[in-house]
This record gives C-alpha cells, sequence and structure tokens, in this order.
C-alpha cells in the first residue's frame, strides 16, 4: 500500500466560500517584467562554435565572444521619473545595432543595442548638443502665411467634431482662430461670433465642378478652391438684398478663384426664387472643405442674444427699489430703451449745475457723490475769500439710479457724480425719452427722486468741516512722525532698519 501525498493549498475554492477565500487574480501593474530579451539572446546563440547539437563543446573564441556580448541579453528596466543624462542623449545619434565578429569563422552578426528615448533635459550640461535638439523642436515660425495655414488646419480638425461634442476650450480656440480673419473680426461683433462658434458645422465637396449655393448660408473655404459664379459673392454688409433685382452672373472665362481663408455667401436670409445663384460658387479642385454658418442658426444666436439682454436690462430696473412696484408693461417699455455702458475709475459722469445726458442704473461697481460748498480760504499772506470746493457726501452702488428728474424735467442736477471703480451701467440717453408714452413719464416723476437731494447746506459745510479736520490731523501725525525718525538719524531702507538686516535678525 503506497501514501500519497495531499497538498490542500491546492485544492479549489468551493462556491461557498465567503468573500475573503475567494481566489484574487493579479493586477497588471503587480505581474513583473520580462528581465532579458530573448530576441538579443536569439542573435547571441547564433554565433558559430557555441555547445549545441552539432558541437559537443564550445570553442575558446566562441565562448570569449559570447561573454563579451552577454550583458546585452538584460533587459532595463523602465524608468519611472527623471530623464536621461547628456551621455545618454549623445547615444541617440549612434547606431542601434552593434556586430559581432566571431575569431573562429570570421563571420558577423548584428547584435540590438538599447536605445534610450527622447526626454527633456533635467539635468544642466556643458554640451551644446545636448540643447541644439530642443530648441529646433520648439522653434515656430512667425510668418503670417505659415501661421494662417496652422490656423486653418487646426479650425479643420476642431470642426470634425460635432457641435455637442466641442468643449469650452475648443470653442475658445475656434473663436480665437476666426478673429485672425479681416470679415469674422470686422464684420461679426465678438459676442455674437462666440455664439456662432457652437453652431459652426464642417462641409465637404470632394469632386470639382459642383455648385455650392451661398444663399442658405456664409460659407469659409479651409481646404482647395471654389469659383465665384455672381458678382458679389460675399454678402459683407449683412443686410437683405433687394429681392426683385435679377442675379448679376460673371462670365465663363473669369479667373477670379477664392481659396483657403476667403468668405462667400450670407448670415441673413435671402428670399429668392429657388433657382437663384446669388452669392453662389462652383468647386475647382476636389476635396473642397467649408466652414458653414447657416442663415437659420444665425437668426437664433441674433435672437437668443437679444432676449436675454432684454431679460438682464429688465432684472437691473427691477433691482431698484423704486421700479419694483411698478406695472409689467411700463417696465418692459423702459427696458427696451437701456443701452449698456462702462467706465473707468476717476470718470466724470455727471457734473453738478450742468444737465444730464442720461439716465444711469448701476450695474457693478461704485460710484462717488459730491456737492459743491462755499468756504472761506486763508492765504498765507493773511488774506481770506471765499472759494468752493467740491466734497464727498455719499456713494452709489449697485441697483441704484441717478439724474431721472434732470433728464425728464429738463433741469440741471445737484450733484456730481464720480466713478471710484470699474463701472458697468445701463442708460437711457435724453434723446430716447420722447419714445416714452405720458402714462410711463409720470410714473418716473413719481417714484424718481433726487440724488442725495435732502441734504441741506448746513449739512454739507459741516460734513466739508469734518473731512478737512481729519485730513489735517493725519497731515500733523505723518509730521509728527517724519521728526522723531529724522531727529534720530533713522533711515528707513538703509543700514540696520534695512528690510534684509531685520530678515537676517529673524
Amino acid at each position: 500500500m503506497s501514501l500519497v501525498r495531499t497538498d490542500y493549498s491546492l485544492q479549489k475554492h468551493e462556491w461557498g466560500d465567503s468573500r475573503r477565500q475567494r481566489l484574487k487574480l493579479p493586477k497588471i501593474g503587480d505581474i513583473p517584467q520580462p528581465t532579458i530579451d530573448y530576441e538579443k539572446l536569439r542573435m547571441l546563440c547564433s554565433i558559430e562554435g557555441l555547445k549545441g547539437r552539432d558541437h559537443t563543446e564550445s570553442s575558446e573564441e566562441a565562448h570569449q565572444e559570447f561573454m563579451r556580448n552577454y550583458q546585452e541579453i538584460f533587459a532595463k528596466p523602465p524608468k519611472k521619473s527623471g530623464y536621461p543624462n547628456h551621455s545618454e542623449k549623445r547615444n541617440e545619434i549612434k547606431s542601434s545595432t552593434a556586430s559581432v565578429t566571431n575569431r573562429a569563422t570570421g563571420k558577423t552578426s548584428e547584435v540590438l543595442k538599447p536605445t534610450s528615448k527622447e526626454y527633456p533635459i533635467d539635468t544642466v550640461t556643458h554640451d551644446i548638443r545636448d540643447y541644439m535638439p530642443l530648441l529646433h523642436k520648439q522653434r515656430k515660425s512667425e510668418d503670417p502665411a505659415h501661421v494662417r495655414l496652422d490656423n486653418l488646419r487646426t479650425l479643420r480638425k476642431l470642426l470634425r467634431k460635432l457641435p455637442f461634442e466641442r468643449s469650452l476650450p475648443d470653442i475658445e480656440k475656434i473663436f480665437s482662430i476666426l478673429q485672425t480673419f479681416d470679415f469674422f473680426k470686422d464684420k461679426i461683433p465678438p459676442k455674437v461670433l462666440r455664439e456662432l462658434c457652437v453652431v459652426g458645422v464642417l462641409e465637404q465637396w470632394k469632386e470639382p465642378g459642383f455648385t455650392v449655393f451661398g444663399k442658405v448660408g456664409l460659407h469659409m473655404v479651409l481646404r482647395g478652391a471654389v469659383k465665384p459664379i455672381t458678382d458679389p459673392h460675399l454678402n459683407e454688409s449683412n443686410e437683405v438684398p433687394d429681392s426683385r433685382s435679377s442675379t448679376p452672373l460673371l462670365p465663363e472665362n473669369n479667373e477670379k478663384e477664392l481659396v483657403a481663408g476667403d468668405c462667400f455667401g450670407t448670415l441673413v436670409k435671402v428670399s429668392r426664387e429657388q433657382g437663384s445663384k446669388i452669392f453662389s460658387v462652383v468647386t475647382v479642385q476636389p476635396n473642397c472643405e467649408f466652414l458653414k454658418i447657416s442663415s437659420t442658426d444665425y437668426m437664433r444666436v441674433i435672437e437668443q442674444i437679444k432676449q436675454r439682454e432684454h431679460t438682464e436690462k429688465v432684472n437691473l430696473l427691477l433691482s431698484c427699489g423704486q421700479y419694483q412696484m411698478w406695472p409689467k408693461q411700463p417696465v418692459l417699455k423702459v427696458a427696451e430703451l437701456i443701452e449698456w455702458m462702462s467706465a473707468p475709475p476717476n470718470s466724470l459722469l455727471v457734473s453738478e449745475k450742468y444737465k444730464a445726458p442720461y439716465i444711469g442704473f448701476i450695474k457693478s461697481g461704485v460710484c462717488h457723490v459730491l456737492k459743491q460748498v462755499e468756504v472761506m480760504h486763508t492765504h498765507p499772506n493773511g488774506q481770506r475769500e471765499k472759494k468752493t470746493k467740491q466734497v464727498v457726501v455719499g456713494k452709489l452702488k449697485e441697483s441704484q439710479s441717478f439724474s431721472e428728474l434732470s433728464v425728464l424735467l429738463d433741469e440741471p442736477i445737484d450733484c456730481t457724480i464720480l466713478t471710484d471703480k470699474n463701472v458697468e451701467l445701463g442708460i437711457i440717453r435724453k434723446e430716447r425719452i420722447t419714445e416714452l408714452d405720458d402714462d410711463t413719464k409720470k410714473l418716473f416723476q413719481q417714484s424718481a427722486e433726487p440724488t442725495f437731494g435732502n441734504l441741506k447746506k448746513s449739512d454739507i459745510q459741516e460734513e466739508y468741516i469734518n473731512q478737512k479736520l481729519k485730513s489735517e490731523w493725519s497731515q500733523f501725525k505723518r509730521g509728527v512722525v517724519m521728526d522723531v525718525i529724522n531727529s534720530r538719524g533713522i533711515r528707513p531702507g538703509y543700514g540696520k532698519w534695512s528690510m534684509s538686516s531685520g530678515k537676517d535678525k529673524m
């Protein structure tokens, strides 16, 4: 009777075992990488004179040749981080193979040599050969023709994505490229062009001789060339052409061609007969590609922008407290008259004792309100005289308005408004007030109040005195501090009071 040893570690797990006892497959990262390059090993073993089926022992020359090259069969592990030094960089220029010669037979066999990958230089070297390849790779042509072709190539690549597949960086890249072309830069506002970058599509015509109808939308040639059929071939004014006029056709021997970067067609809809060839072209070369913005998409984008701006103007008007109780119809009428305006810091919006040119509704930013006051000024010789000074009596912030009564009643405003920071505001110009009906004008007069009109002359003078005293006290304190510093020989920024000496002590 023979004894059989059973290894329970090799038994299979039952399906009823717990999850902890189940067999776990190794991860891909846990599998060790091969340490021997078998291709090189096969080349070394092919050296004649080595021990094998035909030879019972190796010759001395074959053995020595094998021992000199056997280290090449060990594969180097991949580098996780770091970069090769300058010596490894120079090895890339050399040949990737090495010859192995058998001294006994005189035959030569090729053995692959390991080559390093191209990485940026991580350490500072003193060999110019290490930096020249990197310099040539990073150099870009500044020739306008090359930049134009590169932009067109990038534009074709991005437009191959469907509109719903494009990301925000893709849209911004398309927008920046289109702004380099004169038609899109001069004829289309930036906020409209940004929206059109979302709806633009790529149109392809593979064979020459096809007619591309430009009345359905704006086209820009990205690849190939086309020949215009009508004159003009582009609606530059973005106005609807007269439908009663006939389509002017060009002669067949016309040699004018539109190449990559040129535009044809129209953004606005053209109401012509079905067979009309206005703004149309014919393809001259095969595989022509165009950027197409259809007239329907353009009108839809314009309508969406108008609706968005109108909603923003209504919200700005309703954010001002005196207009929240207005009926809806007058609010919509007033919102249609609002225009957007921006002003940099220290800009004079309205001036005291002058008629205001517009009604302002502050969207963002802060404005200072100043009023004039007469004060007695004493000269160094003791003579006194009256002078007019301006004093800051308050601020206007977001969701506040000004100069309604000055514009409606055609009267001078009783304060000066000066911007403190960048201010964005909606304005209604004086000449557009006539478009409002009498009921809306009466609502304006009833709800509007003079800007800081409740201040008395004595209050303004008292505010001026307080501000003047604060200013004089600040100057007095600064003068005392400077006298103390100068009397002790202290010079800020020099000697032991310099910033560097203070850091050294710390």
